[in-house]
């Protein structure tokens, strides 16, 4: 594909995005890094400039085939259109293959589903997802299956503007508040690299979430309801210990196996709801996740 520029623009990337709308501009940006996008027949930076008669010459090349299978896996579908797939994932269920974890995952699941058509991330053929799960959290996830649908949902849910994410968690002990707002830093933990850790301002991203006490019982767990504005890895876990109240039955932020309190055998965190404005209408839409049969222990107001 050549372009030739009728007007200036200021920066290469943010020119491409405009044209190319299927992909995003980290992708864009990745193209013209690798030389697959040329001004003048010239290597160029994604921030470059571009002037009248510039001419752009774009070559995308074909996606890279991942060595995943498809596997009739059950799945719980809480809406399917022809842009995505919203799922309540199971708890234990990895969302993406990876080293320990070969198949079994949802993506396997997804494959087999749809037949193979997922959109693509990065150049790399058909996994679909938007966004993640940890591995013992249960609940809301939505899977991209066309290139314009996965971009809006990138975006969507880089901006947060649009998104709503509430999650519901059974803990070991009550947050001293009824409800507040959690606002820290939060990055690798500086001494157990498996773990993340809230840090001094300064290091690791900022880290909003909301929660909200909705039951309590007698031997001190309750059900907090947390309401995220940020993404970061572990982020619900990582908040409710800092303020005191580890999860229920999290291995990694608090005991996987607690003493005089109840032993669901998973971790208590489960994405209830899920919001954004869909990709083709427009139109802001909400999915609810039901409680799995963990919870009902607890019940909320």
């Amino acid at each position: 594909m050549t372009l030739e520029i009728d007007q200036p623009h200021p920066r290469l990337d943010s020119y491409l995005a405009s044209q190319l709308i299927e992909h995003s501009r980290s992708r864009l940006q990745a193209l013209v890094k690798e030389g697959h996008i040329l001004v003048n027949n010239r290597a160029a930076k994604p921030k470059q400039a571009l002037y009248t008669g510039d001419i752009v010459t774009i070559t995308i090349p074909e996606p890279v085939a991942l060595e995943l299978v498809a596997q009739e896996l059950p799945l719980d579908i809480l809406h399917e259109d022809e842009d995505l797939i919203v799922l309540n994932k199971a708890h234990g269920m990895v969302v993406h293959p990876a080293a320990g974890n070969p198949d079994g995952t949802l993506v396997n699941a997804l494959l087999h589903h749809c037949n193979g058509e997922l959109a693509g991330i990065n150049g790399i053929e058909r996994p679909g997802i938007v966004h993640r799960l940890d591995k013992d959290t249960s609940g809301c996830i939505v899977v991209a299956k066309t290139d314009l649908a996965m971009k809006s949902l990138l975006t969507q849910f880089a901006e947060r503007k649009t998104t709503t994410k509430i999650y519901l968690a059974v803990t070991a002990r009550p947050p001293a508040k009824e409800e507040d707002t959690i606002f820290t830093n939060i990055g690798r933990h500086p001494i157990n690299r498996q773990q993340m850790a809230v840090l001094e301002p300064g290091a690791g991203k900022a880290a909003i979430t909301d929660y909200e006490i909705l039951a309590r019982q007698p031997d001190s767990t309750c059900l907090v309801q947390c309401t995220i504005h940020t993404g970061r890895t572990h982020q619900i876990r990582v908040h409710l210990k800092h303020v005191g109240s580890p999860i229920l039955c999290d291995p990694i932020y608090g005991k996987a196996n607690p003493k005089n309190l109840p032993n669901p055998g998973r971790l208590m965190l489960h994405a209830r709801q899920l919001g954004f404005a869909h990709p083709a209408t427009g139109e802001k839409v909400l999915y609810t996740a039901p409680l799995p049969d963990e919870f009902a222990g607890w019940t909320e107001k």
